[in-house]
């Protein structure tokens, strides 16, 4: 950052007012960064990210390669990154409904309202007040864009991206929901922190399926929020098991991060989670058809990958619960129109029942004609699978 005597009164003026106007409007912490300040990092790591194929299906993001390693490719204009954060911590331990196998176990972040209305409602009314105060244009990012925000947020001092490839604060851990704003305004930058991480490797001991090939990296093939999010047709096979009963997203790196029992203000977290969200029973989303799916998940991010890839979800779960009450509901999904569900719904008789009571079941699914839902058949009746 540069010398404080050396930065002219109205850019100091300006950056103060940015940061009041962030507090209050309920974010945690607000810091700068120079449109430039990732390009030297990101770009090779993006680079190499993509050449893995770690982005697995994302295609979207080798096609915005490089406006996202480079901010100025996004907005030529752009002379300076107004980086926030939001801390969404919660109040509950996240792993303990891993256990509750009946239930479901959806993501922190996704227990309430969609973050990016959240946040971006908030970001606009902090960009108009800061535009208007300077005279300078701006633009607001939320997750929606090609914006880095986790390697700008970490140039802007706000944290460092841990070994699990998210952003740790050692005021909130790994809890903060982040937003940028572009500006034309030049403003002085704030200071990188450094990586604290040290020897720990908790976040990637934990991980259920092995997603991290190694530390900083993140395979998102492996990776169960991308499966239950982002992945499109069957899960695979292997990671079936290790999903448990996590139908949207997964919060294990995340929630075992030594640095979140330090996290400041924990009580004065704004956003509270809806309790009907926070372990709901399986049983009763198996029911749930597409109006009542959205009715219940209005409002809720888990909304946007719609019905039929959520039940495909729930029943990877049900198969995983050996609860004999979810029998008849998976039943029932053999009969749904989507050949997602009724595949998933396979596997998860296949996990509940003995192998006869499954033969019996099959021997009445004539009609079936999608080859995927087939394979699955196979792959459940075969004799050594």
């Amino acid at each position: 950052m540069a010398d404080a005597a050396a930065i002219p009164p109205d850019q100091q003026k300006l950056k103060s007012f940015f940061i009041r106007e962030a507090k209050a409007a309920g974010f945690n912490v607000a810091r700068i960064v120079a449109p430039d300040a990732i390009v030297q990092q990101a770009s090779p790591a993006l680079d190499a990210y993509l050449k893995d194929g770690h982005h697995a299906s994302m295609d979207w993001m080798a096609e915005t390669q490089e406006r996202r390693s480079d901010p100025r490719k996004l907005w030529s204009d752009v002379r300076s990154i107004l980086m926030l954060g939001m801390n969404y911590g919660p109040r509950h331990d996240p792993l303990a409904i891993l256990a509750q196998k009946n239930r479901a176990a959806i993501s922190v972040y996704a227990q309430n309202r969609d973050y990016h209305d959240l946040i971006k409602g908030r970001l606009k009314g902090i960009a108009g007040r800061f535009a208007a105060r300077s005279g300078c244009d701006v633009k607001v990012f939320v997750d929606t864009a090609p914006v880095m925000e986790k390697p700008l947020a970490a140039r802007a001092g706000i944290g460092w991206q841990g070994k699990h490839s998210n952003l740790v604060s050692r005021e909130f851990g790994s809890w903060l929901f982040l937003g940028a704003i572009f500006t034309t305004q030049v403003l002085p930058a704030d200071t990188p922190v450094d990586d604290h991480c040290g020897r720990c490797r908790a976040c990637l001991d934990i991980c259920p399926t092995n997603a991290f090939p190694a530390p900083y990296q993140l395979d998102a093939r492996r990776c169960i929020s991308y499966l239950t999010i982002e992945h499109k047709g069957p899960i695979p096979h292997e990671f079936r098991k290790a999903i448990g009963n996590r139908i949207y997203g997964c919060d294990d790196c995340l929630a075992v991060c030594p640095w979140n029992k330090f996290a400041q203000d924990a009580h004065e977290v704004k956003l509270q989670a809806r309790d009907d969200l926070r372990a709901p029973p399986l049983e009763g989303l198996l029911a749930l058809d597409d109006a009542a799916f959205r009715t219940f998940f209005s409002g809720s991010p888990v909304k946007r990958i719609g019905r039929n890839r959520f039940l495909r979800n729930v029943l990877i779960a049900a198969g995983n619960a050996s609860d004999a009450k979810l029998i008849e509901p998976c039943k029932a999904c053999l009969e749904d129109e989507s050949a997602d569900v009724r595949g998933a719904a396979v596997w998860a008789l296949s996990q509940l029942l003995d192998r006869a009571s499954l033969d019996k079941i099959r021997s009445q699914q004539a009609e079936e004609t999608n080859v995927v839902v087939l394979d699955e058949w196979r792959r459940a009746c075969a004799p050594n699978e």
